[in-house]
This record gives C-alpha cells, sequence and structure tokens, in this order.
C-alpha cells in the first residue's frame, strides 16, 4: 500500500479506518496535502486545506448529529426479500448477505430518534456502504415508519440522503417506494412538522427524485453529487458538454434546487436551529 497516497485517485472515497492507514497519515485526493489522520478525524473528515468533504459512516453521522449520541434505533430487524428471484453477476440474495457481512446490517438505511440541540427529531441516514445506498421495500418502509413516528410524537424529520438510487434488484418493488416516501412525506406536512433533507455525496437517482428533494429544507455538503442521471448518459442524450461543476452542490444551490449549502462542522447547529425555528410553539 501507498504509504502517501490511501485515498488513490478516486476524491470520493470513503476514508480508511486509522488501523489502515500506515504511520496515521493520509494524503487529501483533492489538494494532495500530507495530513496526520487525527488531524482531519477531528474536522469530521473534512480536508483542514481544501474542504474536501469525505464520506463518512453512519455510526460517524450519529456521532456529528445527535446529542450525546443518544439515539435509539427502530426497525433494525427489517430485512429485504427477493420476490424476483433477481440474478445478474450474482443473486440479489448473495449480494444483500455480502452487505450484511460488510456493514452489520440488513439494509442501506439506518432509522431512530435521538435529540439535536435539545429539538426531538427522527433521524433517517443512508449507508452507501451497502449496496451503493440503494433504496428497496425495506429502505422504504423504514423511511416511512420513521415518519409515521414523527407524526405520532410532533417530532421533526431529518433524512440523510447517500445513494446511487432504486435497487434494480427490485424493479418494480423499489420504484414504489419513490410514491410511496412521497405520499408519507404529504402526510407529515399536513401536520405542519418539519422534513429536514440533507443530501450528502452522492444523492442520485430515485432517491432524488423522490424524498431526497421535498425537504421543507433542503441542505447540501459542500461538493456533493446530486442528481438524476449520469453525466456521461446526459450528455450523450442531449449531444453536448455540460456546464463546469455540473450537478455538484455549489451548481444546484446556484440554479435555486437547493436550499442551503453548510460545512459539515457546522451541519449540527444548522439543523438544530432549523428545527427550533420550525418547532417552536
Amino acid at each position: 500500500m501507498n504509504l502517501f497516497n490511501i485515498f488513490g485517485s478516486d476524491t470520493n472515497k470513503k476514508q480508511p479506518h486509522k488501523d489502515e492507514a500506515p504511520a496515521h497519515w493520509i494524503k487529501c485526493p483533492s489538494c494532495q496535502s500530507l495530513m496526520y489522520y487525527k488531524e482531519i478525524e477531528n474536522q469530521n473528515y473534512v480536508c483542514p486545506k481544501c474542504g474536501l468533504h469525505l464520506r463518512i459512516s453512519v455510526e460517524q453521522r450519529i456521532k456529528l448529529l445527535a446529542d450525546d449520541e443518544n439515539f435509539e434505533e427502530f426497525d433494525g430487524n427489517l430485512k429485504p426479500v427477493d420476490p424476483l428471484k433477481f440474478v445478474d453477476k450474482k443473486s440479489y440474495v448473495k449480494r444483500v448477505e455480502e452487505g450484511e457481512k460488510k456493514t452489520g446490517r440488513y439494509s442501506s438505511v439506518v432509522s431512530g430518534e435521538c435529540t439535536i440541540e435539545g429539538s426531538p427529531v427522527q433521524l433517517v441516514i443512508f449507508d452507501f456502504s451497502f449496496m451503493g445506498g440503494s433504496l428497496g421495500s425495506v429502505e422504504g418502509e423504514k423511511i416511512v415508519r420513521a415518519i409515521n413516528r414523527a407524526i405520532e410524537k410532533r417530532q421533526g424529520l431529518v433524512i440523510v440522503s447517500a445513494s446511487g438510487g432504486a435497487r434494480m434488484q427490485e424493479s418494480t418493488f423499489s420504484l414504489m417506494q419513490m410514491s410511496k416516501t412521497s405520499a408519507a412525506l404529504g402526510r407529515l406536512a399536513d401536520e405542519k412538522l418539519p422534513y429536514i433533507s440533507l443530501l450528502s455525496d452522492p444523492t442520485m437517482g430515485g432517491v432524488s427524485a423522490s424524498f431526497a428533494t421535498l425537504g421543507d429544507v433542503i441542505i447540501a455538503e459542500p461538493g456533493a453529487l446530486i442528481g438524476f442521471a449520469g453525466q456521461r448518459v446526459i450528455k450523450q442524450t442531449i449531444g453536448s458538454d455540460l456546464p463546469d461543476g455540473f450537478q455538484r452542490a455549489e451548481f444546484l444551490l446556484e440554479k435555486g434546487s437547493i436550499d442551503m449549502v453548510v460545512n459539515r462542522n457546522d451541519m449540527k447547529q444548522t439543523i438544530g436551529d432549523l428545527l427550533k425555528l420550525f418547532l417552536d410553539k
């Protein structure tokens, strides 16, 4: 392993575990700066030199957002089934088993309850490590249950998206989750309860085309890739070059598609302030 190039050429690759980093030195894949692991860990995996936001795990995201890590998980026992007996290069069952072995969970969504800056909230977090954070039946069900709990308890809802889109191995079943979650968010809106959508890198496909862009406030992390189809497909379809920064958070903010681009180190305070604003009786 190259001592000074742990991330390789992929600027969006998840950071290595500290035990895997030789001598605890890493090299930022964007600005090429050398950093001590603890330095970037203390910055919530944001490069202090150029501001590159590296992908973080669900556990790190909970630590970042939840007060005193007071997160209580729900529905962790829900498991996907294989109604289509789907097989591509591998069977769907095999892919789910691999995802479970890799992450220790049965789906790409972790949902639960916590407080953020003192405000009680239902928190849903996507895990990109589980089948690319894809949206399937279990993921949709977890989101809807979180919405129902928010309505029942008169709480806010925060969803942190990191997904490649709908899960192709479930075909129409996964596409149904787009309308299912959107309809549930409609009920949340009728109850005048806040939904804050946080878009991290990447938020693509059916996730971006449904609940991820239905927030009362839509926040993105700097540099996050956000869109529906990939840039290559779009370029081939329209037959022309795409503008610089296309599908990045800053580009979407400029075009009015999202409301805020917030540094990860300021994220908890920002979300907490919004929740207090919306939930203040």
